[in-house]
């Protein structure tokens, strides 16, 4: 498990039955959401009740209280590529990807160039040292033997988000079910 003891912006949602933790990277660009069911509380009614709105309501400040706990979370590591290509195709964009019609000429002098694949790669890694996404890293992690600060640990499934506070945009999201 990942331990950190610090300040945190934390929330009980009662809609859902769960409590939210907001942990900021470095610099303050972004931040890991946890979204953690009570326990006994199945995930899939969290899912079933949230939406973009919901979750930006919640993580505002005036929801969240900011206070000094002990955070847990369980090592894990997500890698996965997604074909962009036909995910680009699907919005309209077809013509970029036939030779002929493609008009690339804004990026290159080179005539006849059109983009053969688009690939998208993201990484969200949570281990001992703290949390990576991309090139994004969060804060040292420094281990305190000291106790009463209250406890977030995720030793049940969660959702989690990584967020660009400033635009409010939702970078990354995933289910962690087998912690």
């Amino acid at each position: 498990m990942m331990y950190h003891r610090s300040v945190f912006n934390l929330a009980y949602v009662k809609e859902v039955q769960a409590t939210m933790l907001v942990m900021p990277y470095d610099g303050m660009e972004l931040s890991l959401i946890v979204l953690l069911p009570v326990d006994g509380v199945d995930l899939r009614k969290v899912e079933n009740n949230l939406t973009f709105e919901k979750l930006m309501s919640w993580t505002k400040p005036d929801f969240m209280r900011s206070t000094r706990a002990e955070v847990l979370l369980p090592k894990f590591k997500l890698q996965e590529d997604y074909d962009m290509k036909s995910v680009f195709q699907h919005l309209g964009m077809v013509d970029v990807f036939q030779g002929g019609k493609a008009d690339l000429s804004g990026m290159s002098l080179e005539r006849n160039l059109c983009m053969s694949e688009c690939v998208h790669e993201s990484v969200v890694e949570v281990n001992e040292e703290g949390t990576e996404a991309a090139a994004s890293t969060m804060v040292n992690i420094s281990c305190d033997s000291s106790r009463g600060d209250p406890r977030f640990c995720a030793d049940h499934p969660f959702l989690f988000f990584i967020r660009h506070n400033e635009t409010n945009t939702l970078l990354f999201c995933g289910r962690f079910s087998s912690p």
